[in-house]
């Protein structure tokens, strides 16, 4: 199962009346297995509407940047990145070149 991260978020000091409003979400997702990690890295846009309800900077959670990150790429996204680190992963593992040191070094 891969593990998303948020890496960092960009937001604006004052917007639609309230303060440090998230406008960009930077993630990072990864699949491991043994000592080979695949990750993929990405943002996406988080938009707040005035009225909807907010969450103040300080309360938020990962969980919760995670799932507007991923409701922002959308099902089908989500879904391509994870087959992309899976299929990352499995070449991690199983390489069908090398590059060996040379012999004479």
């Amino acid at each position: 199962m891969s593990t998303w991260k948020v890496v960092a978020l960009n937001a604006y000091p004052k917007s639609e009346g309230q303060e440090n409003v998230v406008f960009t979400i930077h993630w990072r997702a990864e699949l491991s297995q043994d000592d080979e990690v695949a990750s993929s890295y990405g943002s996406v846009p988080s938009t707040y509407v005035a009225g909807d309800p907010f969450i103040e900077f300080v309360d938020l959670t990962e969980d919760q940047v995670i799932a507007w990150a991923k409701e922002s790429l959308g099902e089908e996204q989500v879904a391509e990145i994870e087959a992309n680190l899976v299929s990352q992963l499995k070449s991690l593992l199983n390489p069908i070149s090398i590059s060996p040191a040379l012999p004479w070094v």
